[in-house]
């Protein structure tokens, strides 16, 4: 990857200026040359070809609760308007479509033979009730696009969350889809997040 090659640099497409302040340092330290695309507000012309260089997409799920409401959807153009030139892009629009999508994660998940727990999606007040009818015992709510643990609360029946679907105090996911999900009882009370970076467990 040769990114002192005249005109190529790195550009960020983002939302949020905190999380991409120790890319920047990073960046100072390296000497790389890079930019900073900010989706919220902006226009894409489709007939233009894209600049080359490497294109890093940090978009995030929960972009709309910082103001930013369309910012994902704006990037998924982006993405696919990148791709469409052949550009090299980091956290593609695959990669998107994971992160602003637990249903779409759950999928993958299971393609690749890793058990969920059992999920409903539902839109409508009267099918996330009628979802929650479904469910055996004690279960929980959270959005399909989330982030910041959006939605998720614990209910003991379908009774107490039909109350709380038909109050003031429900809130949508912004995508409009609601998921209702069997509550499995961990034995300690913590989660594990692991990553890997290229297939490699870090």
């Amino acid at each position: 990857m040769d990114m002192g090659a005249a005109g190529k640099r790195i550009y960020v497409i983002h939302e949020n200026d905190a999380w991409v302040e120790p890319l920047r340092a990073a960046f100072a330290e390296l000497a790389l040359p890079y930019a900073e695309w900010f989706i919220d507000k902006r226009t894409l012309d489709f007939a233009a070809t894209p600049p080359h260089g490497i294109f890093y997409n940090r978009m995030s799920a929960s972009s709309h609760t910082r103001g930013h409401r369309y910012a994902a959807e704006l990037t998924a153009g982006v993405l696919a308007w990148l791709e469409r030139h052949g550009r090299t892009v980091i956290n593609n629009g695959r990669a998107l479509q994971l992160e602003i999508s637990r249903i779409a994660q759950y999928a993958a998940l299971e393609r690749h033979g890793i058990r969920v727990r059992r999920t409903i999606a539902a839109v409508g007040a009267e099918q996330i009730i009628e979802a929650a009818r479904a469910m055996p015992g004690r279960f929980i709510t959270k959005h399909n696009r989330a982030g910041k643990g959006l939605g998720v609360k614990l209910f003991d029946s379908a009774d107490a969350l039909a109350r709380h679907v038909l109050s003031d105090a429900f809130e949508p996911s912004v995508d409009g889809i609601t998921l209702i999900q069997e509550y499995i009882e961990a034995p300690e009370p913590f989660i594990t997040r692991v990553e890997f970076v290229g297939g490699e467990f870090l």
